[in-house]
Protein backbone atom coordinates (compact mmCIF):
# COMPACT_ATOMS: atom_id res chain seq x y z
CA UNK A 1 0.00 0.00 0.00
CA UNK A 2 1.30 3.45 -0.88
CA UNK A 3 1.68 6.45 1.59
CA UNK A 4 -0.98 8.25 -0.62
CA UNK A 5 -3.28 5.03 0.52
CA UNK A 6 -2.83 4.78 3.58
CA UNK A 7 -3.13 8.75 3.74
CA UNK A 8 -6.13 8.27 1.78
CA UNK A 9 -7.55 5.50 4.65
CA UNK A 10 -6.32 8.00 7.53
CA UNK A 11 -8.93 10.68 6.48
CA UNK A 12 -11.32 8.04 5.33
CA UNK A 13 -11.64 6.37 8.88
CA UNK A 14 -11.41 9.50 10.64
CA UNK A 15 -14.17 11.42 8.18
CA UNK A 16 -16.55 7.49 9.62
CA UNK A 17 -15.76 8.52 12.72
CA UNK A 18 -16.69 12.40 12.81
CA UNK A 19 -19.96 11.34 10.80
CA UNK A 20 -20.81 8.80 13.71
CA UNK A 21 -20.33 11.75 16.20
CA UNK A 22 -22.13 14.04 13.77
CA UNK A 23 -25.36 11.79 13.91
CA UNK A 24 -25.26 11.08 17.22
CA UNK A 25 -25.18 15.14 17.94
CA UNK A 26 -28.80 14.79 16.45
CA UNK A 27 -30.45 17.07 18.76
CA UNK A 28 -31.13 14.81 21.40
CA UNK A 29 -27.54 14.59 22.65
CA UNK A 30 -25.12 17.63 23.57
CA UNK A 31 -22.36 17.34 21.03
CA UNK A 32 -20.21 18.07 24.44
CA UNK A 33 -21.67 14.87 25.29
CA UNK A 34 -20.19 12.75 22.01
CA UNK A 35 -17.04 14.70 22.99
CA UNK A 36 -16.58 13.33 25.90
CA UNK A 37 -17.71 9.69 24.81
CA UNK A 38 -14.85 10.09 21.67
CA UNK A 39 -12.17 11.09 24.19
CA UNK A 40 -13.04 8.55 26.69
CA UNK A 41 -13.28 5.57 23.63
CA UNK A 42 -9.67 7.31 22.25
CA UNK A 43 -7.84 6.71 25.79
CA UNK A 44 -9.73 3.36 26.06
CA UNK A 45 -8.41 2.34 22.96
CA UNK A 46 -5.00 3.95 23.15
CA UNK A 47 -4.64 1.72 26.46
CA UNK A 48 -5.71 -1.13 25.25
CA UNK A 49 -2.96 -0.70 21.93
CA UNK A 50 -0.38 -0.53 24.59
CA UNK A 51 -1.62 -3.30 26.66
CA UNK A 52 -1.48 -5.40 23.26
CA UNK A 53 2.26 -4.80 22.75
CA UNK A 54 2.91 -5.79 25.80
CA UNK A 55 4.70 -9.17 26.77
CA UNK A 56 3.64 -8.66 30.69
CA UNK A 57 2.00 -6.52 33.44
CA UNK A 58 5.19 -5.45 33.87
CA UNK A 59 6.18 -4.28 30.72
CA UNK A 60 2.72 -2.58 30.06
CA UNK A 61 3.27 -0.40 33.71
CA UNK A 62 6.72 0.52 32.22
CA UNK A 63 5.34 1.51 29.20
CA UNK A 64 2.66 3.76 30.90
CA UNK A 65 4.60 7.50 30.74
CA UNK A 66 6.09 6.89 27.74
CA UNK A 67 2.73 6.31 26.25
CA UNK A 68 0.36 9.15 27.38
CA UNK A 69 3.45 11.43 26.81
CA UNK A 70 3.41 10.37 23.21
CA UNK A 71 -0.80 10.69 23.38
CA UNK A 72 -0.61 13.72 24.90
CA UNK A 73 1.79 15.08 22.74
CA UNK A 74 0.12 13.75 19.10
CA UNK A 75 -3.18 15.44 20.69
CA UNK A 76 -2.25 18.53 21.08
CA UNK A 77 -0.48 18.87 17.68
CA UNK A 78 -3.74 17.65 16.23
CA UNK A 79 -5.68 20.32 17.95
CA UNK A 80 -3.47 23.04 17.39
CA UNK A 81 -3.67 21.67 13.67
CA UNK A 82 -7.19 22.16 13.86
CA UNK A 83 -8.26 25.05 15.62
CA UNK A 84 -5.64 27.07 13.03
CA UNK A 85 -7.79 26.10 10.49
CA UNK A 86 -10.83 27.08 12.28
CA UNK A 87 -9.83 30.40 12.62
CA UNK A 88 -8.69 30.44 9.15
CA UNK A 89 -12.21 29.30 8.12
CA UNK A 90 -14.61 29.96 10.49
CA UNK A 91 -17.24 31.36 8.72
CA UNK A 92 -16.85 28.55 6.14
CA UNK A 93 -17.18 26.24 9.13
CA UNK A 94 -19.88 28.20 11.32
CA UNK A 95 -21.72 29.40 8.49
CA UNK A 96 -23.91 32.27 8.86
CA UNK A 97 -24.91 31.75 12.32
CA UNK A 98 -21.68 33.06 13.50
CA UNK A 99 -21.11 35.83 11.60
CA UNK A 100 -22.13 39.24 12.49
CA UNK A 101 -22.71 40.37 9.08
CA UNK A 102 -25.68 38.60 8.71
Amino acid sequence: MSDTDKDKEFYEMADSYIALANEQSNGEVHPGKVSATFLYAAARFNTFLVASAAESADEFASKKEEAINYFMTEYKKMLDEHFADYENNFDMYTGERNNPAN
